[in-house]
């Protein structure tokens, strides 16, 4: 199987989604978050959305996508590979947001093709919301007329548990730390997250994802896999609302910008741990990098990081 180098410029979009309190509190539900910012719709400023609520949004603008770029038998051979989620501000209930879809760029590597698409969303002023850079890696699959890069997918520069310990540098207004330098060990906390049985189905239905690789035991095995195993962007939410909980900002925080590498599989039920790293912060300007682990002690997300604003303290 082949994928042109053709395929980059290709677009699909804009699609219109209404964003809804439903929607909203369903995500943060599925997730398992508890602060009032994400629930309490009698409140004066009524709910936030999750940070990464953008994801479900632009998955039917992927499924677009695909389906008008590849066949069938190529897009099945998808994985997530790396996300890059910049917020220019939270989706808001009562939103009208517009989505657009283009490939961005595709490169042949050793597992494949990598291709990395982007999502545009403003609102219904024109003004940007998110934007998204959403890296696939399409395994067995070769490139024509494409250059071909690295074995492994680019991403943010992190590294915990390196042997050097350079002094953190400091993050930039609204995005990540410009540096490629490790971070330190031992990390700065940890904790353990247990997946349920049904999550994955839960997370399914609530974000409005669905792929029958994460429900479905009989198309998983058919897939090469064992069995189910959760969505990656359902770890990543995990673990940005943990690193957030346990920064004190859970709900609160003004979010700028996630991103990761994805890597091994995270099964149900099972217990995950997510590790984090400050890496500094000036005027409550702060970044985490963070890594996942699956219950196998493997990576099931690398070179994280989360970029945020803290709120001011009250008087």
């Amino acid at each position: 199987m082949k994928v042109s180098a053709a395929i980059v410029g290709a677009t699909a979009g804009p699609r219109v989604h209404a964003i809804d309190a439903r929607w909203a509190m369903a995500f943060a539900a599925a997730l398992g978050e508890t602060a009032p910012a994400y629930f309490d719709t009698a409140g004066a400023d009524g709910i936030v959305t999750h940070p990464l609520f953008p994801v479900c949004y632009e998955w039917p603008l992927a499924l677009a996508l695909r389906a008008k770029i590849l066949r069938r038998a190529v897009a099945a051979r998808s994985v997530h590979a790396t996300h890059d989620l910049r917020l220019h501000r939270r989706p808001r209930v009562g939103d009208r947001l517009s989505t657009r879809a283009t490939i961005a760029s595709a490169e042949a590597r050793a597992p494949g093709v990598y291709v990395v698409t982007r999502f545009e969303t403003v609102d219904g002023e024109g003004q940007p919301v998110s934007t998204s850079d959403y890296g696939s890696i399409y395994r067995g699959v070769t490139g024509e007329g494409m250059s071909t890069a690295a074995a492994e997918p680019p991403g943010p520069a992190v590294a915990p548990n390196a042997a050097s310990a350079p002094s953190p540098p400091s993050p930039t207004r609204g995005g990540l730390p410009a540096s490629a330098e490790s971070l330190a060990s031992p990390p700065d906390w940890s904790a353990a997250l247990p997946i349920g049985p049904t999550l994955a189905h839960v997370y399914s239905e609530c974000a409005r994802i669905w792929n029958p690789i994460h429900t479905d035991r009989a198309v998983a095995r058919a897939a090469g896999l064992a069995d189910i195993i959760l969505h990656g962007t359902a770890t990543l939410a995990l673990s940005v609302s943990k690193a957030l909980e346990l920064e004190g900002v859970d709900g609160i925080a003004t979010v700028t910008r996630i991103s990761c590498r994805f890597g091994a599989m995270v099964s149900l039920p099972s217990t995950i741990s997510v590790r984090g790293w400050r890496v500094g912060g000036a005027d409550g300007e702060c970044s985490i990098g963070f890594q996942t682990l699956n219950p196998d002690g493997r990576p099931a997300i690398r070179d994280g990081r989360l970029a945020f604003v803290r709120p001011p303290r009250r008087p």
